[in-house]
């Protein structure tokens, strides 16, 4: 996700790595956790989405609340995250060399109306996510089931042939070919069952019908989301999630340095809260120099990818030479002091594209400099290309929210060290996304970041470096494109044993930094300020959002 579309808004917004609280992305509350009591999640959204089939939602958030899938994830802080049973028995029994994937539901499975949940709503789920009207959330699974490029959702009349359910507990996706992390797909929100035959008003986000521990009972766009228990959910079956709160209210609308204000004062209902939005950057010194504040931010491990991407289909930047000379050029120190005041409290320098905390990942350095930079050496690369007076008259792209404009001076400062003389356009975040991803591409350098759908390094390398992720939408916005990356980006995906996938996307991450078509800058931290009676607000190292299905109340 770039923090895909839905998440772009709140989740670059600082890197506010807690002011050296809670290092280790432990919670600090002031008891254990009881069942019972009302959860408050302070959010700055007019609204939250509780559709499965328009959610780009993370298995951990708010969407996991309502709807479980077929497959979950499994993270704590120390700790690989891992796919795991969620409706389904097991994570998917894979035949055909990896392009057949069948699962058998648990038993008892209910909805909140309390119907039997069956593999035909599973089915109806999946195919409802396909109707035109509802798309905008995850769609990994469109291009990979057979037929489903032309498939428009059920509401038509059609069935998508590629997923069969013999029985009322088992379903069977036939896929065009081998996709070794189909078990992630499978836990995207698409994954979630809607009772077959509902669903097709636009509004079913507002009133859908649950799986998980909670269901919407009040839905105020702008004001409040009231969730309370789903009296037909079954913590037996559901390990995943702790369902402890009686109630959890989403309260809209809230700015965000409002929001940080009321969770460090920790009074009245607020004590029992927690913020959907990073720590505000003006609240900062306030919860530094308060003990109490300080003991209540957690931050993660790592985060996004913040890089910087390079459009390799433009001028004298289609040279590979020439794109390694930005290795050097880039001041990642000053980047890291424009996101958050320091390099002690922003993330740790990147020098390679697969995000920390993601199994198979291995650190490697191409092009080894000093956190500033190597000017002369980033100048002797261009002299070799035939360019010994440098760069002139580029065009980096960068987005008007969340302090870019100060990051993209950083890095116009450092490349203008090097010879590289860069101007800075900087766009609304609509105007930024369709300048970037669009067919047309009117830019040399974007500035930009990156954190993967599901913890798998595909989902770090074939969004942003597939030829087949160039405008549309899509987000290859260095517009690199190489047949060799393409075969192998296919064949990692085909393989379906992990820790043998995970040996050839660490050589692709090699493979595709040789080419140079982005300079990775940092791996982000995200921040978030809990009240003092919520427990159980950790981060695992991957995603770097608190697992909202764990929280709790000390009362």
């Amino acid at each position: 996700m770039r923090i895909r579309a839905l998440l772009a808004a709140f989740a670059l917004t600082g890197l506010l790595a807690g002011c050296g609280a809670n290092e280790a992305a432990e919670p600090a509350a002031s008891g254990p956790a009881k069942a019972g009591g009302t959860l408050y999640v302070l959010s700055d959204r007019a609204t939250n989405l509780f559709d499965p089939g328009k959610s780009s939602s993370l298995p951990i958030t708010s969407l996991g609340l309502v709807h479980r899938r077929l497959t979950a994830w499994d993270g704590a802080p120390g700790k690989t995250t891992t796919v795991v049973p969620d409706l389904a028995t097991n994570t998917g029994k894979v035949s055909d060399g990896g392009k057949t994937w069948t699962y058998t539901l648990k038993d008892g499975l209910k909805f909140s109306d309390g119907s039997p949940i069956t593999s035909a709503d599973v089915r109806w789920g999946v195919e409802r996510s396909f109707t035109p009207a509802f798309s905008g959330g995850l769609a990994y699974h469109k291009a990979l089931l057979d037929s489903g490029a032309t498939y428009r959702g059920p509401f038509e009349g059609k069935d998508l042939t590629s997923i069969e359910t013999p029985d009322a507990k088992t379903i069977v996706f036939h896929l065009a070919r081998a996709y070794g992390d189909w078990p992630w797909v499978a836990s995207t929100p698409a994954f979630a069952p809607v009772p077959k035959g509902k669903g097709n008003e636009a509004t079913y986000g507002e009133h859908p019908i649950a799986s998980g521990p909670y269901q919407v009972t009040k839905y105020q766009s702008g004001v409040e989301i009231r969730l309370q228990r789903n009296p037909n959910w079954s913590k037996e079956t559901d390990p995943i999630r702790g369902g402890l709160p009686d109630e959890v209210v989403f309260q809209l609308g809230q700015q965000s340095s409002v929001i940080s204000k009321r969770l460090i004062d920790d009074s009245g209902n607020d004590k029992f809260a927690f913020g959907l939005p990073f720590v505000a950057p003006a609240q900062l010194a306030q919860v530094q120099g308060n003990a109490a504040a300080k003991q209540r931010v957690v931050t993660s491990k790592s985060g996004a990818l913040a890089y910087l991407a390079i459009n390799t289909t433009r001028g004298k930047l289609t040279d590979p030479k020439v794109r390694q000379a930005f290795q050097y050029a880039v001041d990642k120190g000053a980047y890291q002091v424009a996101s958050a005041g320091s390099a002690a409290l922003a993330g740790d320098v990147a020098t390679t594209l697969i995000t920390d905390g993601i199994a198979g990942r291995e650190k490697f350095d191409l092009y080894p400099a000093p956190p500033a930079g190597d000017p002369a050496k980033a100048k002797a690369l261009l002299t070799e290309a035939g360019l010994p007076g440098g760069l002139d008259n580029l065009v980096l792209v960068a987005s008007n929210a969340n302090d870019y404009a100060a990051k993209a001076q950083a890095i116009q400062a450092g490349l203008a060290r090097a010879g590289i003389k860069v101007t800075i356009k900087t766009l609304d975040s609509d105007a930024f996304e369709e300048a970037t991803t669009g067919n047309t591409a009117d830019y040399d350098l974007v500035l930009t970041s990156w954190q993967p759908d599901f913890p798998s390094p595909n989902a770090n390398l074939q969004p942003l470096f597939a030829t087949s992720e160039i405008g549309n939408g899509a987000y290859n916005s260095s517009r690199y494109s190489s047949p060799e990356v393409d075969r192998l980006i296919e064949e990692a995906q085909s393989t379906v044993d992990p820790a043998e996938a995970a040996k050839k996307w660490a050589q692709l991450d090699r493979r595709i930094m040789q080419d140079s078509p982005v300079v990775p800058l940092i791996f982000t931290r995200n921040s978030f300020l809990h009240g003092s009676g919520v427990t159980g607000f950790a981060i695992p190292d991957f995603p770097a959002y608190p697992n909202y299905l764990q929280v709790g109340l000390t009362r």
